[in-house]
This record gives C-alpha cells, sequence and structure tokens, in this order.
C-alpha cells in the first residue's frame, strides 16, 4: 500500500481508500484498497473499492459526500459517494497526456463502486505529471473545487456538478520547494487564534524533503473561490513532518462540524526505499491521524499537528515517574511492552545543563535508535544509523535526521508513539512533528533517556503500554 485516498465520512464512518496492488509486496497496477472505522483507530478492511479498468489505473484522488446531489447520482436517500480520482493509462506511458481524472460513485455508503459512464471529466491539457485530485466544495462560490498536481505546480479548478470542470488558477510556479515532482495536494480552511480563517494548502514532493527523499510541504494563506494566495514570503519552506517517513498526507473531508477537526493521515514510507524494506508479510503502513490547528508561533502562523484523542482508548495501565535529574543513562523499568508503548516527556530545560537528551531504544544485539533534542545546536535529531538492518538501501541510515527547533521556554514537551519499527515524536504539543522507521532484527527491549554534557531535569514521565489495534 502507499498514499491514503478518498478519506471521507459518512453516517458514523471514518472511510480509508489506499493506493494498493493486491498481487505483491512492491508497487503493480494500482487499485484503491478500502478500509472504514467509527473511531479512527480500530479499522475493518472491506473488499477493494477501485479497479484499473480500460481507461487506466486508479491512481491517488478524493472522495465527497454530494448531499444536495449535484452530480445526479444519488439513488436512494442517502447521498451519494463520489470518489475522484486520477486515471492512468500505463498502456500510453509514452504519451504526455496519458494521465486524466475519472469519478465513480457509491449508493451503499462505499459498499460497492459505479465508474462514471462519462469518464474521464477532466482530459489533460497537456502535462505529463497531471494527477492527485482533491474535492471540497466552497460555499462561497457554491461550486466543487479541485486542487490538482500538475508537474511542479498546482492547477485549481471549479464544478457545479463533479462531471464539468473549468480551470481557475495555479499557484507555485515561484514558491516552495522545487526539488521534485508535486503531488498530493489538498486545501482547506482553520481557524486561527484570533478567531479569523486561513487557507492551508498541503503539498507532497518527491524528491526534495529536507532529510531527502519524500515529504509534505504547506502554504498559509487566503483562497477566493479561483485563486490561493500564499501570505508568507515565497522563499518560506514549511514542512509538516520532519521526518523521513510521512508522505502524501491529506485531510478527511465531510467531518462533522459537530466534531469540527481537520483530520489528517499519512503513508509512512518514502520512495527513496519504500520498496525494499526488509518486511516479508507486509509492505508500509499509515501514520496515526493527526489533527491539525492553527497557532501563532515565533516565526507567524504554523501548522499544528498533534494524534487524535481516541488514540487514549489503547493505553494500559500507566508508569509514572516524578521529577528526576538525568546525568547520563537511565533505564526504564517496569515497562509491560517496550515494543509497543506511548511516552510523555515533560521537561525543565531551566533546571539541568544537558546538551543532548532523549530516548534510546536498543537490544541485546547491539541495535540502537536514539532521538533526542540538541539544544546547544537549536535542533531535533533521529539517529538511525545503528538500528538494525539498515544495508538494503544506501540513503536509509546516512546521518542524522534533524529538525530545526529551538524551545520557546524553558518547558518542553515530548510525546513519542513507539511501535516496532516506527517512532511518531510530537515536540510541544505538537509544533514539530518527525516520523521515522527502523528494522531492527530484533525488537528493541531496553527503553532508556539519555542527557549529554550535563543533567536534564524530567518534571514527569508518563509511559502507556498500548494494545495492538489488528493483533
Amino acid at each position: 500500500m502507499n498514499d491514503p485516498n478518498g478519506m471521507v465520512y459518512l453516517d458514523g464512518e471514518y472511510h480509508l481508500f489506499y493506493q494498493h496492488y493486491p498481487d505483491s509486496t512492491v508497487w503493480g497496477p494500482m487499485n484503491w484498497g478500502h478500509a472504514v472505522s467509527t473511531d479512527l483507530v480500530s479499522w475493518t478492511l472491506l473488499p477493494i473499492a477501485l479497479y484499473p479498468d480500460s481507461l487506466g489505473y486508479i491512481f491517488s484522488g478524493s472522495a465527497v459526500v454530494d448531499r444536495h446531489n449535484t452530480a445526479g447520482l444519488q439513488t436512494g436517500d442517502t447521498p451519494a459517494l463520489v470518489a475522484i480520482f486520477t486515471l492512468h493509462d500505463a498502456t500510453r506511458a509514452d504519451q504526455i497526456d496519458h494521465q486524466t481524472q475519472g469519478i465513480a460513485y457509491s449508493n451503499d455508503k462505499g459498499r460497492s463502486w459505479t465508474m462514471y459512464e462519462g469518464n474521464p471529466v477532466l482530459p489533460n491539457p497537456g502535462i505529463r505529471d497531471f494527477r492527485d485530485p482533491k474535492v471540497r466544495w466552497h460555499d462561497e462560490s457554491n461550486q466543487w473545487v479541485m486542487t490538482l498536481a500538475a508537474f511542479d505546480r498546482i492547477h485549481l479548478y471549479g464544478s457545479p456538478d463533479l462531471k464539468s470542470w473549468r480551470y481557475l488558477s495555479a499557484f507555485g510556479v515561484e514558491e516552495g520547494n522545487h526539488g521534485g515532482v508535486w503531488e498530493c495536494p489538498d486545501l482547506f480552511p482553520l481557524a486561527t487564534p484570533d478567531g479569523g480563517t486561513r487557507w492551508v494548502l498541503l503539498l507532497s514532493i518527491n524528491a526534495g524533503a529536507p532529510n531527502h527523499g519524500s515529504g509534505t510541504q504547506y502554504f498559509i494563506g487566503d483562497f477566493d473561490g479561483t485563486t490561493f494566495t500564499n501570505t508568507n514570503p515565497p522563499e518560506t519552506e514549511l514542512w509538516i513532518d520532519w521526518g523521513r517517513d510521512n508522505y502524501a498526507g491529506v485531510t478527511w473531508s465531510d467531518v462533522p462540524e459537530t466534531d469540527g477537526r481537520r483530520l489528517f493521515l499519512g503513508w509512512m514510507s518514502n520512495w527513496d526505499y519504500a520498496q525494499v524494506v526488509p518486511t516479508e508479510r507486509w509492505r508500509s503502513a499509515m501514520t496515526l491521524p493527526r489533527t491539525l490547528t492553527l497557532a501563532e508561533t515565533e516565526t507567524g502562523l504554523q501548522l499544528i499537528s498533534a494524534p487524535v484523542k481516541e488514540l487514549e482508548k489503547l493505553r494500559g495501565t500507566p508508569l509514572t515517574l516524578g521529577t528526576t535529574p538525568i546525568d547520563s543513562l537511565v533505564t526504564l523499568d517496569g515497562l509491560a511492552d517496550p515494543t509497543q508503548f506511548e511516552l510523555i516527556l515533560n521537561l525543565d530545560l531551566a533546571a539541568g545543563t544537558g546538551d543532548r537528551f532523549g530516548l534510546t531504544l536498543s537490544n541485546e544485539q547491539g541495535a540502537v535508535y536514539r532521538f533526542g533534542y540538541d539544544r546547544a545546536n537549536g535542533r531535533l535529531f533521529s539517529d538511525r544509523t545503528n538500528a538494525g538492518h539498515v544495508n538494503f538501501e544506501d540513503s536509509f541510515a546516512t546521518g542524522l535526521h534533524i529538525a530545526p527547533y529551538r524551545a520557546p521556554g524553558p518547558q518542553m514537551r515530548l510525546h513519542f508513539f513507539v511501535d516496532e519499527s516506527s517512532i511518531e515524536v510530537f515536540v510541544d504539543s505538537g509544533r514539530v512533528v518527525m516520523t521515522e522507521l527502523f528494522f531492527p532484527e530484533d525488537a528493541f527491549d531496553d527503553v532508556r533517556l539519555f542527557s549529554e554534557n550535563g543533567t536534564t531535569t524530567v518534571t514527569r514521565a508518563e509511559y502507556y503500554p498500548l494494545r495492538s489495534i489488528w493483533n
């Protein structure tokens, strides 16, 4: 599996479709796999939703609830779900216009799907990488708006009915990172701390991420129904996750106003090595779902990513630690399951002098993974250079992966979710996030806190074993 697709909420169910090749653990002719959840945590796999047809493979896209039957595809009392996706004609891959946009619809809450006979609904205007439509309804302009990746920029299209589209505008010709092809855009409004509204444009890029390979940048600005305007300086680069393993992430549509959250999910991998990671029965996973908000920081408005509150239902009996000075390595004893846990560290930077501190995972075979904060140099770091299997791809374990960051005050909070082969770290309630894979030959079973060149004071630590969501 790879990109999350068609994320939509209807009648108590979160739908997650995803890029999927059912016949192998490497990339092949893309289908849309399908899973549903009532709580964003436990998922039920459903049959494949969309299969390749004569127009091509089913590449990435989105889905919406057509509440006012604008497309005329509803047959019962329940609004139709309409999926919008890229058709990739591999038989014409040598032609520049081999990618077009199509739709399919469901009148049974996503359990079965019908391809629209009029596909493609958006032909290719002569752009080789023309894909990944993300569609939303825009009240102010009374139209559906499609955000589409067009090689190294974004095209916006408008439609009254999801079937006929007109070009609105382009964004990104001279803005953002252009180290690779642009993919998987998403455009949505968020409330600002002062009660206003800004629009956020997510944009994945392969390659060109700050720690190499695939990554997701974003822009904050205004949208008037036709044009998105970036309100940050054009050279500003903002990244939703500084780790190497969060790509192609987008948000759910149609989340009820009574909930009000903007919910995000990404693919936990990187195209540099996605097809060669040392796994056997599975290949790839999604990140944990996250809530996105806007906060004012020292450098302006910024996206904050926090793990969804529903994840707390996975917690087992907690182990807590009071104020403790860390002067070298401190083992966390008595952990119920050191391979699958959540750990929250509250730190008092003013009470210690340590230059670098953080978390170490290791095993008896000598594999070590470290995550920490280097406050002397103002950066976070992830070190998987000796974390087990590392030689399956040249760049997987090259050097430290870093995120520039200086704690805004004397208090700091590190929030870890650790699984057998991944870590997701939320720093200071999500001001910075890093997601990283690792593949120890034997599971990490030793968990320690470290501090270098002085002490670091933990004011409170909370450890929770986490039950499996699928086992």
